[in-house]
């Protein structure tokens, strides 16, 4: 976690040098383990990890929020939350949200990953909160592949949509760019998808490719896949004024009386 964090710092550093008004991080940026077990023992309460101290202390030094993915112990403390926290730029944690559906695969002769295995499920999804940005909504990784989290976000009055990620490579790379633009389109909000690259133990390798994309569905900025000897970020500006210009000129007009509000 100590070398996590200082990548994470570099990052910092980045933005701030490129003007940016807030910095985010991909999913499960404290650390992934190579085992249920690893990733039990290895979580802290955001309280007490220095992970979390570390960067609030890099927010409020810098007056930069970040949005990063960390664990944090679940009750029962045989399972974590994988979670995501808004730092704000005076280095609080304002909001949190825990990840609703969970990666499990299981196929006969092929890969095993099930993340339940270790992860506690989330039971709520958290209305959108105000930024320097706009109107900020919380989703991670998997959460992408439901479209119903994003569109109640939406509903609720969401600008921009993050979906930090830890992606497998066969998935993203037939998947990724089109399930971010898909979202960005059918909820006309800028989508921000800070995802983890490159291997991380002998069993987990990231996809990468983290993207901002558009309300229109366009790709404002796009990393690579392949992990660099220094840590790298997109940076892309959010035009909240074309978003509204969209959505006032490609109106959606929900037909509730025939299905179902989300």
């Amino acid at each position: 976690m100590t070398h996590n964090l200082s990548q994470c710092r570099v990052l910092v550093k980045k933005a701030v040098a490129a003007g940016a008004k807030a910095l985010f991080l991909p999913e499960a940026s404290d650390y992934i383990a190579p085992s249920a077990a690893e990733t039990v023992s290895l979580v802290q309460p955001a309280s007490a990890s220095l992970f979390v101290l570390g960067l609030q202390s890099s927010a409020r030094e810098h007056r930069l929020s970040i949005n990063v993915g960390i664990h944090e112990p679940a009750q029962n403390g045989k399972k974590v939350k994988n979670t995501l926290v808004w730092i704000d730029e005076h280095g609080e944690i304002k909001n949190r949200y825990q990840k609703l559906h969970l990666f499990d695969v299981d196929i006969p002769g092929g890969p095993v990953l099930k993340e339940s295995n270790s992860v506690e499920k989330g039971e709520a999804i958290i209305p959108p909160f105000a930024t320097g940005l706009g109107n900020v909504g919380m989703l991670i990784c998997f959460d992408l592949r439901f479209p119903e989290p994003s569109l109640s976000l939406r509903r609720q009055g969401a600008q921009i949509i993050t979906y930090p990620s830890a992606f497998t490579v066969p998935t993203g790379r037939v998947h990724w760019s089109t399930l971010l633009r898909a979202r960005a389109i059918e909820t006309q909000s800028y989508v921000i998808a800070a995802a983890q690259v490159g291997s991380h133990n002998e069993k987990r390798t990231s996809y990468g490719h983290s993207m901002i994309v558009s309300p229109w569905g366009d790709v404002v900025a796009e990393l690579g896949g392949e992990k660099k000897d220094e840590p790298e970020i997109a940076v892309g500006e959010v035009d909240l004024e074309k978003m509204e210009k969209i959505r006032k000129e490609m109106p959606l007009s929900r037909r509730t009386d025939v299905y179902p509000e989300i």
